[in-house]
């Protein structure tokens, strides 16, 4: 569906996957302006269809761009076409997270929405831009001032924090000129279809995969169980519950808000669209993940400790074959593989190296293999642009977790970490790094042979 006041336009289907592949190009005629309704944000625009495209059975499982252009303007969507025959592996993007980062003429989760169609656009920047690596969240900031205002003149403001263009691109460039096969899906897919997962052994998240209903979790967490393969390349990783509307197009969530969401005080409150941590929800992500961000926080940004790479704990863990480490080394300093928002656990030392202490919700069989320093932040130190009720996640935590937002209460959450980690759940087993900007880290040799080994074990059942 386009909506355009020049009449014509050229429209592209790209793969982008290591190379952009065109696939097909479109001239689009007759074109008018199709108007936004005000209930956009709620239902999504509902224009009339433009043109209609027939996947054919030769294209293969990927990311499918829709660039749209003319002497005027620019636009991009998307679309992700499944395997048809399944493989060994299964990407998943994070669509729903996508979806709550967008303020496409209204309001997104950050800036006063609680609800969120993914019926309409995405801003740009999610889904491609240059030099992702250079306007990262970790490091924007650290920009020149006239470099920032230049990129987000064209880029919204939220591209740093969600799309396709951050982390799954770089991960996407990085596996397939490694050789490396595997189908993808999107997070409604994930979250609709309870069978998805059944052909595969592995199954991979990246980035920044925030936002998680019930059934993406049941899915998840059951496969697992059976035998499957989970590994978190990402980070703060199913930190809030949501709930899908209307056929599943519509994604919900009250975040900070909780009294307000219609199910509480109901037999149905335990999907309250709060974080998986509060006592509400009575299911903290930590039993799917291993961490959480309560115990994480922010690194490399504004007000957060500065480091970029974790200090390794098990250097004879099989997740660090064929690297030559001793404990106590440091691994991602380089690219800053540690950076924008982080999951952890509590721990505490035994005989000289971390290990759980079981609280949150992290099992006690946990590993952790690597921790870098990370922080939550109280409100007067959140970034702008957000809604002027926004709480900082320190606060939330406090109050939510040990019952007040007072200074004692902060003192016990603020100091955070990053942690990468491993556990055994049913049949299966978990992998996680415990922070989104892995895929940031893949131009150094330690972190894909890291990478190499933990999806090599998952197929290969060494």
């Amino acid at each position: 569906m386009v909506s355009s006041d020049h009449g014509s336009c050229t429209l592209e289907i790209v793969r982008l996957g290591a190379q952009a592949q065109v696939i097909e190009t479109h001239a689009l005629s007759d074109l008018a302006i199709q108007p936004i309704p005000e209930d956009v944000g709620r239902n999504g625009c509902d224009w009339k269809p433009t043109v209609q495209i027939t996947i054919q059975d030769e294209w293969t499982s990927g990311f499918y761009r829709l660039q749209l252009g003319n002497d005027h303007d620019t636009a991009d969507a998307f679309f992700v076409v499944k395997a048809t025959k399944p493989g060994n592996a299964l990407l998943v993007l994070s669509t729903t997270t996508y979806a709550a980062y967008n303020d496409w003429n209204a309001p997104s989760f950050y800036t006063g929405g609680h609800e969120s169609s993914m019926k309409r656009p995405l801003p740009p920047g999610f889904l491609t831009k240059d030099q992702p690596a250079r306007f990262r969240a970790a490091n924007a900031i650290e920009l020149p001032r006239d470099e920032r205002r230049a990129h987000f003149a064209h880029h919204s403001y939220w591209s740093v924090a969600a799309g396709y263009a951050n982390w799954e691109h770089l991960f996407v460039t990085w596996a397939e000129n490694e050789g490396l096969e595997f189908d993808y899906a999107t997070s409604l897919d994930l979250a609709t279809d309870p069978t998805l997962l059944d052909p595969y052994e592995l199954y991979i998240s990246i980035g920044h995969d925030e936002y998680w209903s019930a059934s993406m979790r049941d899915n998840v967490e059951s496969w697992v169980d059976r035998g499957g393969a989970a590994v978190f390349l990402s980070g703060n990783t199913s930190f809030w519950q949501i709930r899908l509307e209307a056929d599943a197009s519509r994604v919900i969530a009250y975040k900070f808000d909780p009294d307000n969401d219609p199910v509480v005080g109901t037999d149905a409150e335990h999907s309250v669209t709060t974080m998986w941590s509060d006592p509400l929800c009575k299911r903290p992500e930590n039993e799917m993940t291993g961490v959480s961000f309560t115990r994480g926080g922010y690194a490399n940004m504004a007000h957060s400790p500065p480091g970029g790479g974790y200090t390794v704990h098990r250097p004879e863990h099989w997740v660090f074959a064929g690297l030559d480490l001793v404990q106590g080394d440091v691994v991602g300093a380089d690219p800053a593989v540690v950076g924008y928002e982080c999951d952890g656990c509590e721990m505490q030392l035994v005989d000289g190296r971390p290990e759980p202490t079981g609280a949150g919700g992290t099992p006690m069989n946990f590993t952790i293999l690597g921790t870098a320093p990370a922080k939550m932040w109280e409100t007067h130190e959140i970034a702008g642009g957000l809604s002027g009720d926004y709480v900082g996640e320190l606060n939330w935590v406090a109050e939510r977790l040990a019952g007040e937002d007072n200074q004692e209460n902060r003192d016990v959450f603020e100091q955070g970490h990053a942690v990468m980690g491993t556990f055994e759940r049913g049949e299966g087993w978990v992998f996680t790094t415990g922070c989104t900007d892995w895929a940031y880290g893949l131009v150094d040799p330690v972190i894909s042979q890291i990478t190499r080994t933990v999806l090599g074990r998952a197929i290969d059942h060494t």
